[in-house]
């Protein structure tokens, strides 16, 4: 199984090891994203290069509203029109994914090659972790297929316990 590297949560902050560099995270998005409008011929205006940071900022999803509310804090368009059009830009871009039951965005890790997002979420802390497996995208096409029908999106949520949540629970319990 091919997985990327998980997005973390404010939660995880609070237990990973110092080497974590959240700053890097951010500085490798945006580069990422420079790169990838330079090749598309787009534009990574400020206001769409502000949404990508803050939702990197938060590594954990963040719904629209909440990213306009911190926007209009910075004297940008306070209209939703200005941030659904960021958003729109960002997600056809493949910056970012929307994790669609929580109706929030989150910053793709691996925007600079072609992959499915699929996603686990923990019902207890809300950390929300990417992860990419080709086989799963395959197999949904040849199955959609079988029936004479032609896939064009897929939204693959699972909800349960991270690791960290699961050994707090354990722990409650003894």
């Amino acid at each position: 199984m091919k997985t990327t590297e998980p997005h973390q949560s404010e939660h995880e902050h609070e237990h990973q090891s110092s080497s974590h560099n959240h700053n890097d995270c951010i500085d490798s998005a945006l580069a990422t994203a420079e790169t990838l409008c330079v090749q598309q011929g787009q534009r990574l205006t400020k206001v769409r290069r502000r949404a990508l940071e803050l939702i990197w900022e938060s590594h954990r999803p963040l719904g629209a509203y909440q990213l306009l509310a911190k926007l209009a804090e910075e004297g940008f368009n306070s209209a939703p029109p200005t941030v659904y059009r960021a958003l729109d830009f960002l997600l056809a871009a493949g910056l970012i994914h929307k994790v669609e039951s929580m109706n929030a965005y989150l910053g793709c890790a691996h925007a600079d090659k072609a992959h499915k997002g699929y996603f686990l979420i923990c019902d207890d802390c809300h950390n929300v972790m990417e992860f990419d497996y080709q086989d799963i995208h395959t197999a949904l096409i040849a199955k959609a297929a079988q029936q004479g029908f032609e896939l064009r999106a897929e939204t693959i949520e699972l909800t349960g316990l991270c690791s960290k949540c699961k050994s707090k629970a354990a722990g409650a319990i003894a």
